[in-house]
């Protein structure tokens, strides 16, 4: 039973870093990424697609995004979805590909991303440290239940910490990371 428990609660530990990660992702530094593209739905055959499913996305340059559709009746269809995006980018359409200049970030605006990230990083702190106690309430549950013996209930309450702590530290590089990236001219 306990390392049911355990396994449960790594893979859910798993899950909060890489949703953590996904998030972190999504914000925009000074740096050209097709990652910053991946919350742009476009307009396909009357249903929203990811842009990344009706175009290829490529960073051919530190601050340019060169964006070619698989199908050119596309391109108004790209070029609307990223200018009604929240992201504050101007598209550029020669006709056959779709070019996005991304712009300097403003050390003001740097710090309101840092800001954004390190809240993303402690909701991933919160849910994997709410995982950590909901196995603990099952190990408890289980050793008053006779299930497990007091002494495996420690034992596995230390693994469950040990984790906890390996997926905290990662979620503390990923934050490090980020906040580099963003504070990069």
């Amino acid at each position: 039973m306990g390392s049911e428990i355990l396994q449960s609660a790594v893979e859910r530990m798993k899950k909060a870093v890489e949703h953590t990660r996904d998030e972190m992702l999504h914000i925009r530094t000074g740096k050209a990424a097709p990652s910053l593209l991946d919350s742009i739905k476009v307009e396909y055959y009357g249903a929203p697609a990811p842009l990344k499913q009706v175009a290829s996305i490529a960073a051919p340059e530190p601050r340019l995004l060169v964006i070619q559709p698989f199908d050119k009746s596309f391109l108004h269809a790209i070029e609307k979805a990223i200018l009604t995006s929240d992201l504050g980018l101007n598209p550029q359409n020669d006709g056959r590909v779709i070019r996005v200049p991304i712009p300097m970030l403003t050390a003001e605006r740097r710090e309101e991303l840092v800001k954004v990230v390190r809240r993303f990083a402690e909701e991933g702190r919160v849910a994997v440290r709410s995982i950590r106690r909901d196995s603990n309430e099952l190990t408890k549950k289980e050793e008053k239940a006779g299930l497990q013996s007091e002494d495996e209930a420690r034992k596995l309450t230390e693994q469950i910490q040990k984790e906890t702590d390996k997926y905290i530290a990662e979620i503390d590089a990923l934050l490090k990371k980020r906040e580099a990236d963003i504070r990069e001219e």
